[in-house]
């Protein structure tokens, strides 16, 4: 049963909520695959250095905890879960479970973020930041293991932005929905916002096994 309160008209250039919701669905689209060709280019930079540097990106893997990365691993999943019980209550205006799962997907990307602030700490800590101040304890591989922590922090530290942006979204999202503007008839802001988180879960399930688990059976 649908608990909105404020019926949505579409915008004045739309026929109706169906051509806009399509409409809506399209723009997503077309923005995510701008989004997979950006991430698409630090993926082929990985790939065409790390054949190159093949054992001084092994050796860099193993500074990395796989404990953690395995538990944000998870944590993601657990959000797109919860992110896809949102756009299911929109699709049937349920007011209250959409604010509870899209608070739920919010406090699952802050503990991801959280981890991945303490991962950053502790490769400051020991000196694996890309720099001047850079030391890799063996000597030989440290300017190619250097790359690898670039790469490393280029490509996870251009996924925590795009998650904060989509934390953002999240809470515009929620104060919509507290105000009564969904409905089953008009959801498609919920929908497009799942894709988007998604799309941002998909892009670390590359990533995890990309840069944690390289080498690991050595």
């Amino acid at each position: 049963m649908s608990t909105s309160t404020n019926p949505v008209l579409p915008a004045h250039h739309f026929d109706d909520l169906q051509q806009q919701h399509e409409a809506a669905q399209l723009g997503m689209w077309v923005f995510l695959i701008t989004e997979i060709m950006f991430f698409g280019g630090l993926f082929a930079a990985y790939t065409v250095y790390r054949s190159s540097y093949h054992q001084a990106f092994g050796a860099a893997s193993r500074h990395l905890d796989i404990t953690l990365g395995t538990f944000n691993t998870v944590v993601l999943i657990g959000s797109s879960l919860t992110m896809a019980l949102a756009v299911h209550a929109a699709q049937r205006g349920r007011r209250r479970a959409i604010i509870g799962f899209l608070i739920a997907t919010i406090l699952l990307g802050a503990v991801f973020l959280g981890v991945k602030a303490f991962e950053y700490t502790h490769k400051f800590h020991e000196h694996l930041v890309p720099g001047h101040g850079f030391q890799f304890p063996d000597a030989a591989l440290a300017r190619p293991a250097e790359l690898y922590f670039g790469l490393y922090f280029a490509m996870t530290g251009m996924h925590a932005l795009h998650m904060i942006i989509g934390i953002g979204i999240l809470l515009v999202m929620i104060r919509l929905a507290a105000r009564g503007r969904f409905s089953a008839e008009h959801y498609s802001p919920i929908e497009v916002t799942g894709l988007y988180w998604h799309f941002v879960d998909i892009v670390w399930i590359f990533l995890f096994p990309l840069l944690y688990l390289i080498e690991r059976h050595q």
